[in-house]
């Protein structure tokens, strides 16, 4: 038998709000968080939109001292990690996990926050200053406030979780990829507690300049609120957006005994590559296929039990049709009965970090009994002709919500979640 895994602590910091409440609320307002860039000047940039954390004050979470040593993207973390481990209960506010539960038992909780690029703000500022200034300029705290593990290496601190600690850089897929290993972590017994999920700041001139010569984002300049538009005719490329969304993952026994509120069960994970591209996705769709089968095969449930799936989505022409076309596969004639929605089409695409915060608003749909939409959907696409759950949040009582991340490189993550039973 697996050991069975909960979900008993969620944290957010998205382009749509600060914590949970606050973004689950934009989400049901059918809010975008997408507007111009404020970070740097986009005059000569072809893309002047993002979906950015706006008003986010790091020194409310970590003293500025502490701050200075940390990229944006671990500021977003530590934030996350705050709302969700105090969400939990698992500690107290400036407790330790030693403190509350003993040496031992800190060597039973760990951290596993991913992403995709890193700090790319600290590589540009640095790199600046090297060129114009010299290497004696370079600040010592560079490094380890640019690497990608460094997020949940700031977040073990903080907690004095002694556990398994670790971070993927798989790129669209990392936070749904540290949540399903942090799953395997706890049913093989390595760990009773993980803080898993990932966090992303790279709206800078680099990056976007990097993803707009790709041809990756939309360019719908004129109307930033309108321009995430998943598996909409007139969609045009990917908002980029930044933020974190972590959950607290807990052994169900561990978190019985300490009378943890539970949201909901993480039963299934799957993770494939297409072996195709460096960047399409494999236009038979065989890689996300596999990967969602493989995590309904990973929980031993049948295709027509999931009544959601939080898609992907991320309003690139041959993403939305191609996912689209690996849900019929996967689903059959089920996938005309389930719901699928895109909350990209609000939060803009927060690479690494977004498997991450649609973990959360998966558990989020189970536990709360509310479907969240894909906004901007005006002009169906023939080839995309599920239900995707146009503009409108929908009431629905979920059993089995599935979510799904794609990542360049043709890496795949599916995470399989479940309404809590005893």
């Amino acid at each position: 038998m697996k050991r069975r895994v909960v979900v008993t602590g969620l944290g957010l910091v998205t382009p749509c709000g600060h914590t949970v409440p606050d973004t689950w609320g934009a989400l049901m307002a059918g809010r975008s968080g997408v507007g111009y860039i404020e970070k740097f000047d986009t005059a000569k940039f072809s893309v002047k939109i993002g979906a950015e954390v706006r008003d986010f004050d790091p020194l409310k979470f970590i003293e500025k001292k502490e701050a200075r040593k940390m990229g944006a993207f671990i500021h977003f973390a530590v934030a996350a990690a705050d709302e969700a481990v105090y969400d939990s209960q698992l500690l107290e506010r400036g407790q330790k996990l030693s403190d509350r539960y003993g040496e031992e038992a800190s060597w039973r909780v760990g951290t596993y926050i991913s992403s995709g690029i890193g700090d790319f703000w600290a590589i540009e500022r640095e790199h600046s200053k090297l060129l114009d200034e010299g290497p004696h300029r370079v600040s010592p705290f560079f490094i380890p406030s640019a690497i990608v593990n460094l997020a949940a290496g700031q977040v073990s601190i903080r907690f004095g979780a002694r556990g398994p600690n670790s971070a993927t850089a798989t790129a669209c897929s990392a936070g749904a990829h540290a949540i399903g290993d942090s799953l395997k972590i706890i049913q093989r017994g390595d760990a009773d507690v993980m803080i898993c999920g990932g966090a992303e700041s790279a709206i800078t001139p680099m990056s976007v300049a990097g993803f707009a010569a790709m041809r990756a984002l939309s360019t719908r300049n004129d109307d930033p609120a309108h321009a995430s538009r998943p598996f909409e005719r007139d969609r045009d490329g990917f908002v980029i957006g930044e933020g974190a969304g972590l959950l607290i993952l807990e052994e169900l026994e561990f978190a019985r005994a300490r009378g943890a509120k539970i949201y909901a069960e993480l039963v299934g994970y799957g993770m494939t590559g297409d072996a195709f591209h460096i960047t399409m996705p494999d236009e038979t769709a065989s890689g996300a296929v596999r990967v969602m089968q493989m995590a309904l095969r990973d929980a031993g449930v049948a295709p027509e039990q999931v009544s959601y799936v939080n898609a992907h989505g991320t309003s690139t022409p041959y993403n939305d049709k191609f996912e689209t076309l690996a849900i019929k596969k996967t689903f059959g004639e089920h996938a005309y009965r389930m719901a699928v929605s895109s909350t990209k089409s609000m939060t803009g695409h927060l690479l690494g970090a977004a498997g991450g915060i649609e973990a959360v608003f998966s558990v989020l749909a189970i536990h709360e009994g509310k479907l969240p939409p894909t906004i901007n959907y005006v002009n169906p696409d023939p080839e995309c002709d599920l239900d995707y759950v146009p503009n409108e949040p929908r009431e629905a009582r979920v059993e089995y919500a599935l979510s799904n991340n794609f990542g360049f490189g043709g890496t795949n993550a599916a995470l399989l979640f479940k309404r809590y039973e005893e």
